[in-house]
């Protein structure tokens, strides 16, 4: 009895500093989760909140003069709604046509039996740390008749070299008995690939579909480059840069030459903090409903994906 008293006693004490981590690493895993969603739900405060009230300050994690009007005005306003719709648009296309571009040369990488994997490999990494610059990508783009065109947004991007490493790396370490057997049972290299490859993929084709969703959907510099004056192929990020550009140059009183520089006199009237944090949160609720649907393909795509060169 002495010995069993003696023995959990000593379990006790060696699991008392476990116990004591894990107390201690929640409450800072805690407070970095607060940290993170302050933000966030204060901006949500405020885009329920009445404009003339937001203007006191004071409003935090809920609306202190609860209105639905900030909403109204984005939904009604039909050039946000134009940007909405581009900006959906230019994702689901960067997104499907970048996977499947993507795919399709890692498999052929992939392939043990082709012959210049090595060179054609070694190339992509080039492109990934030397790159020509913005000003012969803009000649380029205006030589293809890019410019002020909705293909800018989605065709450029369609290969990227970074996700064909990636892709590539999780097909090598799938078996090759797999492609043989389809080649046995008389399927061609393109049936192997869409029957056979692709439905193993998924979690790393969901973990590189999420970064292109990502990337398109927060990009705006695309718009402020080649497609500035074209209003029909604006885009949310766009709105929202404009928006909190507009913003900052009124507080450095200088609101009324960049509306000047910019050609249009609606910066004035749409730089309200609802109006602001409406946009925001319009903005960021697309992906963020997206994310959950692949968070249990994230981790899985990436970690296997990075284990081999």
């Amino acid at each position: 009895m002495l010995r069993e008293e003696r023995s959990e006693q000593s379990i006790f004490r060696q699991r008392l500093p476990d116990r004591a981590f894990t107390f201690f690493n929640t409450l800072f895993m805690l407070f970095v989760v607060v940290i993170m969603l302050y933000p966030f739900l204060n901006t949500l405060a405020l885009s329920f909140n009445e404009e003339f009230d937001s203007a006191r300050g004071g409003v935090t994690l809920w609306p202190r003069a609860f209105t639905l009007y900030n909403y109204e005005y984005v939904f009604m306003n039909p050039l946000l709604m134009t940007a909405f719709r581009n900006s959906v648009l230019r994702t689901i296309l960067s997104t499907v046509g970048g996977l499947f571009v993507c795919s399709t040369a890692a498999y052929v990488l992939s392939r043990k039996e082709f012959m210049f994997n090595k060179i054609i490999t070694a190339f992509f990494l080039l492109t990934m740390y030397v790159s020509a610059g913005l000003i012969p990508m803009y000649f380029l783009y205006r030589d293809l008749g890019l410019l002020a065109n909705f293909n800018v947004y989605w065709f450029p991007g369609l290969f990227g070299a970074f996700n064909v490493i990636v892709i590539r790396t999780y097909m090598q370490g799938l078996p090759d008995s797999l492609v043989e057997a389809a080649r046995l049972d008389g399927a061609g290299e393109f049936r192997t690939f869409i029957q056979i490859i692709l439905p193993i993929c998924k979690p790393v084709l969901a973990t590189v579909g999420l970064w292109i969703a990502v990337g398109n959907w927060n990009d705006w510099f695309s718009t402020f480059v080649f497609a500035p004056r074209a209003r029909e192929l604006t885009t949310m990020q766009y709105e929202l840069m404009r928006v909190l550009a507009s913003v900052m140059a009124a507080q450095s009183s200088a609101a009324a030459d960049f509306a000047a520089m910019q050609g249009e006199q609606e910066l004035q009237s749409i730089g309200t903090w609802g109006t602001r944090s409406s946009i925001t949160i319009v903005a960021a609720v697309p992906i963020l409903c997206v994310y959950p649907f692949l968070q249990k393909y994230f981790v899985k795509g990436v970690h296997v994906g990075s284990v081999k060169g």
